[in-house]
Parts: C-alpha cells; structure tokens; sequence
C-alpha cells in the first residue's frame, strides 16, 4: 500500500472513536499491552511526560515540548486528534513522522492488527511509541487519548504526570460527576511518579489525593504557587495562562529530577511554540479584513473561555460558523454563545456529525438566529459574503469543524 492507502486502511477497516463514538472505546488496556509486547516494549526506552485531563492538555504538551526543544533535547510529541495531517499525531522536535514510516510501521504489522482487532488508536499509539524509540528521543510528551485510566497511552511511567482540569466530558465513558471523571483521568497518576494539578475544586482535589496517596506519589498544584508575573506566548488566548502555570510547575518538577531547564529555555520555549511544534488551532488568526479566529474549544468549559476572549475583541459585527458531533450536550454549550451574532450552521464531515438543521433547531430555543450549510466550506463562503472588513468570523464548536476549515483552506 502506499500512503493513502494506508491511511484509508487506517481510518475505515478498525474502531477510531473520532470518528464512530462509543463502538470504538475499549473498557481496559489488553490490546495495547499485547502490542507493546509484540513490539519490544518501545515505550521502556526512553523517557515521557504523560499529559491528561479535559481542556489544555494539548496545549501544555506543546508548550512543554518546545521548552525542551530550546533546552536542548531531542523531543517527542504525541497527540491527537489530527486537523489537517494524519502526522501531526507524532512528531520529533517539530518534524512530522515521515509518510514512509507509517507506510512501513502498518505494511510490517498489519496482520497483528487484523490479528488481534486492534483499534485505530491502540495502533496511532504504538507507532508513536515505536518511532520514538528508534529516534531515541531524549524524551516525549505524551497526550492522553480519552480518560486516563484505560487509556492507550497509559502504559508508560513518565517522569511526572500532568493533569490539567476537570470539567464534565464524555460522560457516557467518564462518569455523570465530576469526581467520577477525576477518577478516570487520575489514572495516569503512577507509583512514586511526582503528579501535577493544573486546576481543582472541592470536587475533584479529594479525589487527586487519595489516588496520589494510593500510589505514594508526591502531588503538586499548580494553582497554589501562581508565577509572578504574565509570561508571554505565541498561542494566543487569555486561558492559555492557565496553561502556562501548569508548564511552569512541570518543569520545577523535572529541574528536580536533575533536567537541565532554564530560564531563558522556558522564555524562549513560550514564545516559540507554533514555530518549534507546528500546533494548529488554538485561538488561530487565519484572516483579516474581516479577522477571522478559529479555535478547537469543544465542551462548556473550553467554550466559555473562549467567548470570554471574544468579549475583549474590537469588531463591528461577530459571526459564528458552529457544527458539533451528535452527543454533544447542546444546552451546556448554547447557553453560552451570544445572542448578537449572526450564525452559520454546518457539521463536520464525520460520521459523528450533528446534522445542521438539528443544530439549527436548538439553537433557536437559545435564541441563536442564522441558517443552516450542509458543510464547513459553504458555512465559510456565506460568512465571508455577508461580512464587512471591520466584523469578525469565529469558527468552532468541534474539533473536526476548525479541521475541515484547515483542510479546505490548506487545498486552496
């Protein structure tokens, strides 16, 4: 096969939850521990920080990578999902995995896969792990997946593990509380492994610190020791402060752990972020005349923060292109949108989707007034038509939304 084809093996003939929701989520860590085997055991050769939690962890796991990068070190990056490159997922200092080493890693492992019913991401995984290795890394950040607890990359032990918030997410996988979600994501936290907590409240903290105890792992919070002063970034957005205090944190850890991390290297790392990582997405200024902004914010939590950056933006007239998948909770998210901007229905093209005229339909007992397109690119193309130089274009809602935009932008 060659790499398309490849991909389209990838993507269509196994499980990947992206794309099919609850058929594609594993209950435990079988299979990805019966890969590891088959493989050697990559994940044991070099060292991780395993990134988890709700809003933020893909963020701080390219922030963290790219101060490593200024320190020094040879980084992995794993993450996903993907928005307009299959290789996004896995990258070293900034550099895709090549098209031949994922043509490679399926051709010489495909009857595994077909073997054992492997899913898309227990495979994503594995290549991770394995090119890590063979690239000898220095060391990778590692984003969770979905949860924690059953996660695919919960087979590593990391040098710390890193849990960024807790919001209501997944709640037909997680648990219908929040400390039922803390639970599933403090899964990552491991014996004697320092832990860092980005953010907590009365619901979750109890809950980090009986799994910390369980495992006589240190436990460090974030939020108690707020730096002194705004660090600047190039991932824009007021909540990627948050973010920041996480990082700041992770690294006294590693410092600790007799990693060579300065000053200057997290100044540097801040500031350098897309150039040394490539991240797409996050509160991304695609245009001007009219300004438009994307951004991957995809629950209540992350949304919120979003609108609230959206308050502070100067336009004469805001437009919103808004599509989710079909198990979002409307009324937690609707809620939130304003009711002065004109919006733009569309869905994502995935299976998932939520058909626009549905999205319509609730949006209307918000108050939320716009039409309904059958798709991203005809959502944009109306926008654009109907919007003046000094008005500003807001895309969002799902991840898959801001990808499909990335997508068709990128084939122009």
């Amino acid at each position: 096969m060659n790499y398309q084809q490849t991909l389209d093996w990838l993507f269509h003939q196994l499980p990947m939850y992206q794309r099919q929701g609850a058929s594609a989520y594993k209950i435990d860590l079988t299979n990805i521990k019966l890969l590891s085997k088959y493989l050697n055991h990559p994940e044991q050769k070099f060292k991780s920080i395993h990134v988890g939690g709700t809003n933020g962890k893909g963020s701080t796991s390219h922030m963290l990578a790219s101060i490593l990068q200024e320190a020094g070190y040879r980084v992995g990056l794993y993450t996903s999902p993907h928005l307009v490159d299959f290789r996004e997922r896995i990258k070293v200092d900034g550099q895709l995995i090549s098209e031949e080493a994922v043509v490679d890693f399926v051709a010489q492992n495909k009857s595994f896969f077909e073997t054992n019913a492997l899913s898309f991401f227990e495979m994503t995984v594995g290549m991770a792990f394995q090119f890590f290795a063979k690239q000898k890394v220095d060391i990778a950040l590692i984003e969770v997946g979905l949860g924690g607890r059953l996660d695919s990359t919960n087979i590593i032990t990391p040098e710390v593990s890193v849990i960024t918030n807790i919001s209501l997410e997944h709640t037909e996988f997680l648990g219908d509380s929040l400390a039922e979600i803390a639970f599933e994501k403090g899964g990552i936290i491991k014996p004697k492994t320092p832990c860092v907590i980005g953010e907590y409240n009365e619901q979750t903290y109890p809950v980090f610190r009986s799994l910390a105890k369980l495992n006589e792992s240190e436990l460090l919070l974030a939020e108690q020791d707020l730096p002194k002063e705004t660090w600047q970034t190039d991932l824009k957005g007021n909540y990627q402060q948050k973010n920041i205090q996480t990082v700041l944190k992770t690294i006294e850890v590693l410092n600790v752990k007799n990693w060579k991390i300065t000053e200057a290297d997290i100044t540097s790392g801040l500031q350098n972020v897309v150039n040394h990582t490539g991240l797409l997405g996050r509160w991304q200024v695609c245009e001007e005349d009219p300004k438009l902004i994307c951004d991957t914010a995809h629950n209540a939590s992350g949304l919120q923060l979003v609108m609230q950056q959206l308050e502070e933006e100067n336009y004469h007239h805001l437009h919103i292109i808004l599509g989710v998948v079909k198990e979002k909770k409307l009324d937690l998210i609707l809620g939130l949108l304003p009711l002065h901007a004109s919006y733009y229905f569309t869905c994502p093209s995935i299976p998932r989707r939520l058909p626009a005229e549905d999205l319509e339909e609730q949006a209307n007992y918000f108050h939320l007034k716009g039409k309904a397109y059958k798709n991203v690119e005809l959502a944009y193309a109306a926008a654009k038509r109907k919007a003046k130089k000094e008005d500003l274009i807001f895309i969002g809602g799902s991840t898959f939304t801001v990808a499909d935009f990335l997508n068709f932008k990128q084939l122009k």
